[in-house]
Parts: C-alpha cells; structure tokens; sequence
C-alpha cells in the first residue's frame, strides 16, 4: 500500500439534520457560504458524520474553493466565460443571453456537494471553502438544501 490509513472509526448515524439556507447572490461572482454551513452544523449539536449541499436551481452551482485569495475567484469567472461566452450563437435565449452560458456552467460545475463532518466541523483543507457559484450576470436569490446525516453531539 503506498499511503498510510488512520484508524476507522464507525457509528451508527443518530441523526437526519435538514434546513433550507437562501442567499441572494451577486451577479457572475462566487459567494461564500463555509460559515452558514458550520452555523447549520453547530445549531444542530453535529458530531461526526457528513453534510450535503444541493441548490436547488440551474443557472448556479456549488463548488469547493480556495478562499483565500480573492483573485484566484475572479480568475475562475473569467474561465468559465471563456468556457461558455455569452455571445457564442446558442439556440436558448428566451431568458437573455447570460441564460445558456449559465446552464452549461452549472453542468461543468455541478449542484451539490458532500463534506465529511468530523468533531462538529468541516473536513475542508487549509485554503478551501464552499461558494455559491453564480452564472447569471445579475443577482439572484438562491435556496440550498443543506443536510447532515450522522452523529450528535
């Protein structure tokens, strides 16, 4: 084996913990959320176990980020509209033309994450940290789902 594993530690889940967090966005940015996620998880006595993010739209994603350099963020922007430039000849544009280019980043990105619980808080790295990932060039109010299945404290 060429990595080592630490001791496994298993239980029982006790606990289904769900709430609805809305956050209304800023247009083409990424908003962080890491700190309603660790306030879900303290309001709901979480011990060990794991938390699901799911937004509930298509035109936003979640992702995991570095959080600490705020050009590493607007440099992702800047990537994804290259991936998907509002003005290339897309079929859908009943919703303007930033709609489509959304869709696809949603896609690339995706709509929901799962993050290990361990001790009552995120098992995120050093530098990492959970965005809302806003595609459209305007804001939005945007629900995600979070739930914690595990143990209490």
């Amino acid at each position: 084996m060429r990595g080592s594993l630490s001791l496994i530690d298993s239980f029982a889940p006790e606990m289904i913990a769900t709430a609805t967090l809305v956050v209304d966005s800023r247009g083409g940015s990424f908003t962080e959320i890491t700190g309603e996620a660790l306030q879900f998880l303290c309001e709901s006595r979480a011990k060990d176990g794991a938390l699901f993010l799911f937004i509930r739209h298509t035109s936003a994603s979640l992702v995991i980020q570095e959080n600490a350099d705020p050009d590493v963020r607007r440099d992702l922007v800047s990537a994804l509209d290259r991936v998907a430039p509002a003005d290339a000849p897309w079929v859908h544009a009943v919703e303007g033309p930033d709609d489509m280019p959304a869709h696809v980043k949603t896609m690339l990105t995706g709509v929901s994450l799962h993050i290990p619980v361990v001790g009552g808080t995120l098992a995120l790295g050093t530098w990492q940290g959970i965005f809302i990932a806003e595609h459209r060039a305007r804001p939005h109010r945007r629900e995600i789902v979070l739930q914690f299945i595990g143990s209490r404290q």
